[in-house]
């Protein structure tokens, strides 16, 4: 039986919505999580399935994102190593390469030291005996290669083995299930909700509105609408080759343009991305473009020549950005939360972030939102719960 008072009904079961229930049942509430299609069915299912501290975003300062990211990085491969491993990054530099080996050095130093120089933070430079070894790797102009380790995880299925913790801890779950409206009372909003198994309507103390690029669309079904951010949809395109890497993910930089493009191992394949294309039509309906896929195709062919695989497949995804000028790559990639009431927020809006930090992310909505919230008892704590791998989470 679904509860139909609640303290948090969650918006959306990709990782952020997913992290958020589970935040929350941890915490003691009664939480609601509703899906309009699956989990992880959008942008969580089509990242570069990577959990990583953002080496790249040292570029641009963001030095607290890599911190943080590192330090979930750590948490999630004790937490889930059935689901998060490292995996061996591979740096190569030549002639042509913007990025000069100094730049290099200096960035994976600063990433060591951000990771508190662990032994997995830590990086070298490869012999050239071992060039021969790196997958066939162009040698042609080849300067110095750096390797670093980093995690790589299947995102989907790391959304889907967080909400099953949520739903140990007792949250509950509908999809396919909608949000039709929700009406803001004294005591938080009266909510409409459209699904199999869904009651006519619930009462929620708060709403996380966790819709990933759908989150205009849910703001819009409130009444009196919530404050909403101004932000960009970018896609992202992987494309998947038939053939494998067996020496790891390489960081690559796209001649053409100077981006950051990883080529990796994927289930016996290889998969190329990302791009970052400006977006504006309905996020439901984004899709590789042609000149997306010849991009990535032409990126590893140029670096692995004798590679030789055929395009199986392609996917795309979208960030949610704040909106600005230039270039996406050097928009900050801070989760942003948007809130109805700075002093007791009942209804919470997130915008951006990043697969590795979705647990953190879901401890600042927590703590935004505590004021709202009844005393409860915990059940758990986030940072010690297991992950461990699920074929399906169903309703509940």
């Amino acid at each position: 039986m679904i509860r139909t008072e609640l303290d948090v009904l969650v918006i959306g079961a990709g990782i952020h919505g997913v992290g958020i229930a589970q935040a929350a049942a941890a915490a003691g509430h009664s939480v609601l999580l509703v899906e309009e299609r699956d989990v992880a069915a959008g942008t969580s299912s089509r990242s570069s399935k990577l959990i990583h501290g953002g080496l790249r975003y040292l570029e641009t300062f963001q030095l607290r994102l890599v911190r943080e990211s590192l330090r979930e990085r750590a948490l999630l491969l004790e937490l889930a190593p059935e689901l998060v491993r490292l995996v061996p990054f591979h740096i190569p530099v030549y002639r042509s390469t913007s990025r000069r080996p100094w730049m290099i050095r200096a960035g994976l130093s600063l990433y060591a030291l951000l990771g508190a120089l662990k032994e997995d933070a830590r990086f070298s430079a490869l012999p050239r005996g071992e060039w021969d070894a790196l997958d066939g790797l162009e040698r042609d102009g080849l300067q110095a290669v750096y390797r670093y380790h980093d995690g790589q995880t299947d995102d989907a299925a790391l959304a889907r083995a967080v909400l099953a913790s949520a739903v140990e801890l007792g949250a509950q779950v509908l999809k396919p299930c909608s949000l039709v409206a929700a009406d803001r009372s004294r005591a938080g909003w009266t909510c409409r909700l459209e699904g199999a198994g869904a009651p006519a309507r619930v009462h929620a103390r708060v709403v996380v509105n966790a819709a990933g690029p759908w989150v205009g669309r849910v703001i819009g079904r409130a009444s009196p609408a919530p404050p909403r951010r101004a932000v960009d949809l970018v896609g992202g395109t992987h494309v998947e080759f038939s053939g494998s890497m067996e020496r790891g993910i390489y960081y690559t930089e796209a001649p053409s343009d100077q981006r950051a493009v990883f080529v990796m191992p994927w289930k016996g394949h290889t998969l190329v991305g990302t791009t970052e294309t400006p977006y504006t039509g309905d996020p439901a309906e984004i899709a590789p473009r042609e000149s997306e896929v010849d991009y990535l195709e032409g990126i590893l062919r140029h670096y692995f020549p004798q590679h030789g695989g055929e395009r199986l497949d392609a996917w795309a995804g979208l960030r949610v950005l704040p909106q600005g000028e230039g270039q996406a790559f050097s928009r900050p990639r801070e989760v942003i939360l948007a809130v109805d009431d700075e002093a007791r927020p009942s209804f919470v809006s997130i915008y951006g972030g990043k697969l590795t930090g979705y647990r953190l992310t879901a401890r600042k909505v927590m703590r935004r939102i505590e004021r709202s919230l009844p005393w409860a008892t915990p059940r758990g704590d986030t940072a010690t719960l297991r992950l461990k791998p699920v074929d399906s989470v169903g309703p509940s």
